[in-house]
């Protein structure tokens, strides 16, 4: 089961990861001229009177790379702060874009490239929280290959998602000078690792909290399941070329209205909440994705959960808080590629909201000292 970006021929025309000699973007907006309002009394414990009805949108079926909504939910802190969250699955189908432009949800979650391309589209979408501060995307290789780095793909053959996935890729290669026609030989990428694991291609996209565990969890000719140290792993986040992946944003219409500046607020406020509890509490999270009923089982899930505290923790300055310098990366990449025709335009994202809601949390909201957890990986993820 994978998580890609999905596009429409009206809205989207994704992702990858990746630089070059490209247009600067614009700089973010500053705060909207209302500040945040202040929060509810939910905020410092008091009982609810009633409670906000809001609809989050995943942007995939659920699994561990949601975990902190589902806790945010199941430990109680959108109660705690007045809030009656309905929790939507994606699906290849879906685009959280196009639900919460078209007002079937308040939030979405999804790539930051996805809603660039929305906004260009005509679609006023604003990120408002950056969940993931790292990129999960990995080129990876048999380490008997000799393809130690980037430069190494020069010649080989290379699969990779299309569709929108393959920018990180391409943008790598453009730094390392290899011509993405002439230089190497780009494969489809199927939806399994068959590809890689038959050595029909040379290297293969993965990410890391998915299709790598997938390659960890085949057994090998003898029986015996593969090892990481078996592989060779190019990380586009070390080379400078990743692009952000899960964001939380709403439309601009929406966050216009004061008393849903305050509802985003406190959303924020309990969705950080269950995101800290899940860097504290992996096995119960997994218990609370697995109560949504997913396909994936308890070892895959709880690989994911661990490989999803690595994208978040630790924080440069607080879980939610979007990084200027890794949004402009992001924002070069996407003009460089065409997903975007031009700089981002003022607002497509804003800090305050997330900035307020961490005020409002007790704890470690950096998660300086999160430490992995070792997960041993089974056949087939059971």
């Amino acid at each position: 089961m994978r998580n890609k970006i999905w596009i429409t021929s009206a809205l989207l025309v994704v992702i990858a990861l990746v630089l070059g000699a490209c247009a600067t973007p614009a700089a973010p907006s500053a705060a909207p001229a209302d500040a945040p309002a202040a929060s509810t009394d939910a905020s410092a414990g008091a009982e609810c009177a009633t409670k906000d009805p809001v609809t989050l949108q995943l942007k995939w079926v659920p699994q561990a790379q949601f975990a902190g909504y589902y806790a945010a939910a199941g430990e109680g802190f959108y109660d705690a702060q007045c809030l009656d969250v309905t929790i939507n699955p994606g699906g290849p189908d879906i685009v959280p874009e196009q639900v919460v432009a078209g007002g079937q949800a308040d939030f979405g979650i999804n790539f930051v490239p996805s809603l660039l391309s929305a906004r260009e589209q005509g679609t006023n979408l604003v990120n408002i929280a950056q969940i993931f501060e790292r990129s999960a995307m990995r080129e990876i290789s048999w380490k008997d290959t000799g393809i130690e780095s980037p430069a190494d793909l020069a010649g080989k053959k290379v699969a990779v998602w299309f569709g929108g996935n393959e920018f990180e890729l391409l943008a790598t290669l453009a730094k390392y000078g290899i011509d993405k026609d002439t230089g190497v030989e780009l494969i489809q990428q199927p939806f399994d690792m068959n590809l890689l694991i038959e050595r029909q291609v040379d290297a293969a996209a993965a990410m890391t909290y998915n299709e790598l565990a997938q390659v960890l969890e085949t057994p090998d000719q003898n029986g015996n399941l593969y090892t990481l140290d078996q592989l060779n792993i190019i990380d586009f986040n070390a080379e400078g070329t990743a692009m952000l992946q899960d964001g939380v944003f709403v439309t601009e219409a929406w966050l216009a209205d004061a008393a849903n500046q305050d509802i985003a607020e406190r959303f924020l406020r309990a969705s950080f909440q269950g995101w800290m509890f899940c860097r504290d509490n992996v096995e119960k999270c997994v218990d609370y994705v697995l109560e949504q009923g997913p396909a994936l089982p308890r070892g895959h899930q709880t690989w994911m959960m661990n490989e999803v505290n690595k994208l978040i923790w630790p924080s440069t300055a607080g879980i939610g808080q979007m990084d200027a310098g890794l949004f402009a990366q992001t924002a070069e990449i996407a003009l460089q590629y065409g997903i975007i025709q031009n700089p981002p335009s003022e607002g497509a994202y804003v800090t305050d909201y997330a900035a307020a809601a961490l005020e409002g949390i007790e704890g470690d909201t950096m998660g300086a000292d999160y430490t992995p957890l070792e997960v041993q990986l089974t056949a087939g993820g059971q």
